[in-house]
């Protein structure tokens, strides 16, 4: 609201704010509410108090940071304001954060170190991003002092500020997640956390989150860019920068680190298959981060069914986010069969079921937002499918199905070809299974069958079989071969899936693994021998 300024007689540049203070945009002067007016200070244009309200944290000052160093210049360049008590003494520091360049929170640190945050602070930009389009490199510090710290040292060296952002502290590093496509862009990311345990996890997490290569770790001096700045000079900031090492997870490990490794490998534990696929829990023992498992069948033979009996079995077993890849399915192909597993009963059969029942169908699988799935919009790029993979583990996804990896192969697989493409996305998915720790169920076709027996007139696979490098199969921990017969004259034997474990390296059992029937009224597979089907091979 716009009301007469008596200081300099404006009569609209004089704004009077929601908790009563006003401020003069012609003659910077503010006011504060509840006092009386005899007994009114008058700040001039440094500002008062601690604010609440965005236009009014806007409408400080901005000024430097003596004790710590940094300059106006610098202060000014990150939109960082300033608040001061009754006395003129600094009260409170003002942070930005933005969305899509625009601020729309500001963080507050009432001195000396409390903190507080004004407006919408949810899905926001890291500290500073909104001031660089991009670059070689980037340099990501914990906290908001520590990354003017940084552009302090390279403003003295070289009277320009490079590409450097700030996570609001260690434990909150989900901008980072948000901001992934963005830092990715840079060719080279420094990683600048504090010198403690927090700032330790802090990089390890960040670091999972960059694209393979791009992390690179500064040691500082002291325990933060702020602290190295005041004592060591901007020299020690650059120096840190400049010799940077390359983030790794990898170790050598001996001795007690060894004994507990192998404790921890006693300690597996296996989330078993549902109860229609017992006859794998049977072999296998169910399923476990870390590894992939490879299912392989000929086409019609239920690959689909099954994997979404595994994924609804996991949303109804376990708290965790499981993520769909199905390059051969759009979403809502997907959704509408989820849908009728879940309501047991085909969405697509008369009669028609209302909307309320679909919804509560749909709620049941989609409804927490466990269940993810890849928009692939009918094709995929270059390393886009690994990135996007790599995405979904660390938005909590534990268990992710790719089907299928053939056309995983022919989409993702820029100037490779054949045996050479299969064997870089293998060892690219089993980076990231074993990086992020997850179970990764895998789907491959088949080779033409050579004797003359049709996979899908129910001829159970051998591992021969498996269409495509031999790297399928050597990175494979578990591989299940299933089939069914299409044209047999029964509708049970027709409808009836038989299993056979090809591989396993948990527990190396192997052999035929039981069978399961679908019940098209249901859309639901049923262990067999709940139906006294004897599987045999045809």
């Amino acid at each position: 609201m716009k009301v007469p300024c008596d200081s300099c007689g404006s009569s609209d540049a004089n704004h009077l704010y929601e908790d009563g203070h006003t401020h003069c945009f012609s003659c910077s002067r503010t006011v504060q509410p509840k006092l009386e007016r005899d007994k009114m200070k008058d700040y001039g244009p440094t500002p008062y108090t601690s604010a609440t309200n965005l236009t009014h944290i806007h409408d400080l000052s901005g000024h430097a940071l003596s004790s710590r160093g940094i300059t106006k210049e610098v202060v000014d360049f990150f939109d960082v304001k300033m608040g001061f008590d009754e006395n003129r003494k600094p009260q409170s520091h003002y942070y930005p954060y933005t969305k899509k360049g625009v601020t729309v929170a500001y963080k507050e640190r009432r001195l000396p170190k409390s903190f507080a945050v004004s407006g919408d602070f949810k899905s926001v930009e890291m500290f500073g991003q909104s001031k660089f389009s991009g670059g070689r490199t980037l340099v990501i510090c914990e906290g908001e002092i520590d990354v003017m710290s940084v552009a302090q040292a390279f403003k003295d060296y070289k009277g320009v500020i490079y590409p450097v952002v700030g996570v609001p502290s260690a434990s909150d590093t989900n901008a980072v997640l948000r901001q992934r496509d963005w830092i990715n862009g840079f060719e080279k990311v420094i990683l600048m956390m504090d010198n403690d345990d927090a700032g330790e996890k802090a990089t390890d997490t960040i670091a999972k989150i960059i694209k393979t290569g791009k992390a690179y770790v500064a040691t500082l001096p002291e325990k933060d860019a702020n602290e190295s700045y005041l004592k060591h000079g901007k020299t020690s900031i650059l120096r840190a920068i400049w010799d940077a090492k390359e983030w790794s997870p990898a170790d050598i490990v001996s001795g007690d680190a060894v004994w507990e490794h192998f404790k921890s490998r006693q300690e597996i534990k296996s989330i078993p298959y549902p109860s229609c696929l017992q006859g794998l829990n049977d072999k296998l023992d169910g399923m476990r981060y870390g590894e992939i498992t490879l299912f392989t069948s000929g086409t019609g033979s239920g690959k689909s069914t099954v994997i979404k009996e595994i994924a609804l079995d996991l949303l109804d077993t376990t708290d965790s986010r499981i993520g769909l890849i199905s390059l051969e399915e759009s979403i809502g192909d997907t959704a509408e069969k989820f849908i009728s597993m879940s309501l047991k009963k085909s969405v697509s059969d008369p009669p028609p079921l209302d909307e309320k029942d679909l919804k509560a169908g749909f709620d049941k699988v989609f409804g927490d937002e466990r269940l993810v799935l890849l928009d692939h919009q009918g094709s995929v790029g270059d390393s886009s499918l690994i990135d996007k993979i790599e995405y979904m583990c660390l938005m909590g996804c534990k268990y992710l199905v790719l089907d299928h990896i053939t056309i995983a192969v022919s989409e993702g697989s820029k100037g490779l070809s054949g045996n050479e493409a299969i064997d870089k996305i293998m060892s690219d998915l089993l980076k990231v299974v074993k990086r992020h720790n997850v179970w990764l169920g895998l789907i491959s076709h088949l080779r033409k069958a050579q004797d003359g027996k049709s996979f899908e007139e129910g001829h159970l696979a051998s591992i021969d079989d498996i269409k495509g490098s031999g790297s399928i199969k050597q990175i494979s921990f578990d591989i299940i071969a299933f089939a069914r017969n299409l044209i047999a004259e029964d509708e049970t034997t027709r409808n009836t899936i038989k299993f056979r474990v090809l591989k396993s390296r948990f527990t190396g059992r192997t052999g035929d693994a039981g069978a399961a029937t679908y019940d098209p009224s249901t859309t639901r597979l049923t262990d067999a021998v709940e139906l006294e089907f004897e599987a045999v091979d045809l």
